[in-house]
């Protein structure tokens, strides 16, 4: 599973013109699944993702949680975070997760954080989506199976 994280001050995802979800303050969560992926990964991505003091502090320093600032979580699939750019110029997605696991994954996920969070915004599972955003810092983080095993 690889998460890439980004904290937003806005995010929006529109599918055939219409928005579909929207947050203000908190994090923009792209979700790619492996073919390796199972549910025993969830609850660990879930708590990292929540515990990381990446939002600032009254001093300016990073050091709250999305919980602490009472911030959004916006999480969408993306299976193109497992593209392999090895050979040529076209990327390959093998490594991506069959589209019925990724899916039962990507739901189970956001209701494990619906569930911490009290509350989660989702893209639409396998949509052409529009997704709009205005990062904070920039802030980005990158996460994957090394902080489960």
């Amino acid at each position: 599973m690889r998460l890439l994280i980004q904290r937003v001050k806005e995010a929006q995802v529109k599918v055939d013109n219409k928005v579909i979800s929207q947050i203000g303050n908190g994090l923009l969560v792209f979700m790619g699944v492996g073919q390796e992926d199972d549910e025993s990964y969830l609850s660990k991505y879930v708590s990292k993702l929540l515990k990381m003091r990446i939002f600032a502090d009254e001093n300016g320093k990073t050091n709250l949680s999305v919980k602490d600032v009472n911030g959004e979580i916006m999480l969408v699939s993306q299976f193109t975070l497992y593209a392999d750019c090895k050979k040529g110029n076209r990327p390959s997605f093998i490594a991506s997760g069959d589209p019925d696991k990724a899916k039962v994954l990507y739901e189970n996920m956001g209701k494990l954080i619906e569930a911490e969070l009290g509350s989660v915004k989702m893209g639409e599972f396998g949509a052409d989506m529009k997704i709009s955003l205005i990062n904070d810092g920039p802030f980005t983080i990158y996460l994957d199976e090394s902080i489960v095993k």
